[in-house]
């Protein structure tokens, strides 16, 4: 997935903003927390981290090319190094999957309006 789609994708949830953090990463948030972080080699993708369960965690990491996430909670965040590793459709299904896990973390009263924005774009 080519960075351009790849921040088409991130940007088409409910709140989400991104900013350039860490050097040359682009981290994307919702509700001012962190659900991707897109490691860049000038504007090549070297990596996009993300997060899971640990129950996922021993699944995905199974595939080559995937590791744990450097500087992650352990075992809840993984790094996608190689891209070929995911097809787009499977790589967007787990970036929403991110993006799911850290709205259910966030206050009632934030995630209400952002469930119901995604209930009414998948319409």
């Amino acid at each position: 997935m080519q960075l351009p789609a790849l921040r088409d994708c991130a940007l088409s949830f409910p709140q989400t903003t991104w900013v350039k953090q860490w050097g040359e990463c682009l981290v994307y948030k919702v509700a001012g927390k962190v659900f991707m972080i897109v490691s860049l080699d000038g504007q090549t993708i070297d990596g996009i981290s993300l997060k899971c369960t640990p129950e996922e965690f021993d699944e995905i990491t199974e595939i080559d090319g995937i590791t744990q996430a450097p500087y992650c909670a352990k075992r809840l965040w993984f790094r996608v190094g190689d891209l070929s590793a995911l097809s787009d459709s499977e790589l967007k299904r787990r970036i929403r999957r991110s993006y799911d896990l850290v709205v259910e973390k966030l206050p009632k009263k934030v995630q209400a309006p952002l469930k119901q924005a995604l209930l009414e774009q998948s319409k």
